[in-house]
C-alpha cells in the first residue's frame, strides 16, 4: 500500500508515518507532499492508494486539495489528519469527499481503528 502524507510540517509528517506503521501498517510504502499543490503533484506522480492530509498548510490547503482531486477525476481514499475537528469541519470535510478525520493529538490506536472502520487494508 502506498500511502501520500501531506503536511507542512516535516516532523508531523514523520509523525504520522511512524503512528500509521504501528497501527499495524509496517509494509506501507510513503511519499510525501509540504501542501496541496505538491500533494496534487505526488498523486499524478505516484497514484498512492490512500492520502492523509492536514487542513491548514500554506500555497493550497487540504481541502482545495481535496476538491482539486475530485475535480480532475482521481476518487483516491483520503483523510485529514488535522488539529480543526468542529462539527461543520467535520461535515464540510465528509462532504468533499473525505473518509475520515483523526483530530490531533491522536494515538497509534485512533489510527488503528479509524483505518480499520474506513475499510484501509
Amino acid at each position: 500500500m502506498k500511502i501520500l502524507v501531506t503536511d507542512d510540517s516535516k516532523a508531523m509528517r514523520m509523525i504520522v508515518m511512524r503512528h500509521v506503521r504501528q497501527a499495524g501498517f509496517d509494509d506501507a510504502e510513503f511519499c510525501e507532499a509540504g501542501n496541496g499543490l505538491e500533494g496534487l503533484e505526488q498523486v499524478r506522480q505516484e497514484n498512492p492508494d490512500l492520502i492523509l492530509c492536514d487542513w491548514n498548510m500554506p500555497e493550497m490547503d487540504g481541502h482545495a486539495f481535496l476538491k482539486a482531486l475530485r475535480s480532475e477525476g482521481f476518487d483516491t481514499p483520503f483523510g485529514f489528519v488535522t488539529s480543526e475537528s468542529t462539527p461543520d469541519m467535520i461535515a464540510l470535510a465528509r462532504g468533499s469527499g473525505a473518509m475520515f478525520l483523526i483530530a490531533k493529538p491522536f494515538t497509534v490506536e485512533v489510527f488503528r481503528d479509524t483505518l480499520n472502520a474506513a475499510g484501509v487494508s
